[in-house]
């Protein structure tokens, strides 16, 4: 790959990697506890429930077999995590009871977002009247939504943080202008030899035309 190319997909991968970090940072999502109020299988002592969201694989919750019961987890279960998200787009999901004759029936679904996860230790409870309560993880939601979690900054931090936003910008604008820099200095020396290239091949062009005209008037034969 040539410097030039070189110099250009780096600066594409800083930039890609600065200014859209939630696109490339995954998070996954994990069910913290649940606790289910009903059952839609009447033929079934014990339910069938699993987790699914659009395009996934379903994750069957083994362990909830009774109503009235909260089931905690640890996020670390073999069945875990129960889908992740890749960037800031909301999934299609449910909470869903296996019905071995006609459809699956359905506790609820919704748009789960990576914004909803909103309290400091990347939580989200998801409540449906009379059907269940459950409550999931996402640590690392919080950094792709950009969601806020913490006090209002205080003056001194307010200026702290401004300071260091400022030094980041500096520092990036010299980091620019350094990349700029070097790809002209790389793309002037590739012009420089393009160009020397050319006059010595116009320099011997002209030895090879002069050649020509002697052995056309027979110079070279009188001389």
């Amino acid at each position: 790959m040539s410097p030039p190319h070189s110099l250009l997909l780096l600066f594409s991968s800083m930039f890609f990697f600065t200014y859209f970090p939630g696109l490339v940072v995954s998070a996954d999502v994990t069910l913290s506890s649940i606790e289910i109020y009903t059952t839609h299988e009447w033929l079934k002592a014990t339910p069938s429930l699993y987790f699914q969201c659009k395009g996934d694989n379903k994750t069957e919750l083994l362990d909830v077999k009774e109503t009235n019961v909260s089931y905690t987890f640890k996020g670390e279960e073999s069945w875990q995590p129960l889908t992740n998200f890749f960037g800031k787009k909301c999934k299609r999901c449910g909470v869903y009871e296996e019905n071995k004759i006609l459809y699956d029936d359905v506790f609820d679904e919704w748009e789960l977002c990576p914004s909803d996860f909103t309290t400091p230790d990347g939580r989200y409870i998801h409540f449906k009247e009379k059907e269940f309560n459950a409550s999931f993880l996402c640590p690392d939601c919080l950094p792709i939504s950009g969601v806020s979690v913490s006090a209002p900054p205080s003056k001194n931090q307010y200026q702290s943080k401004k300071g260091m936003h400022g030094a980041v910008i500096v520092l990036l604008t010299i980091l620019v202008l350094a990349i700029l820099t070097l790809a002209i200095l790389v793309i002037y020396k590739y012009w420089q030899k393009k160009k020397r290239e050319q006059d010595q091949a116009r320099f011997m062009k002209l030895f090879e035309d002069g050649d020509d005209i002697e052995d056309e008037l027979g110079l070279g034969t009188i001389i």
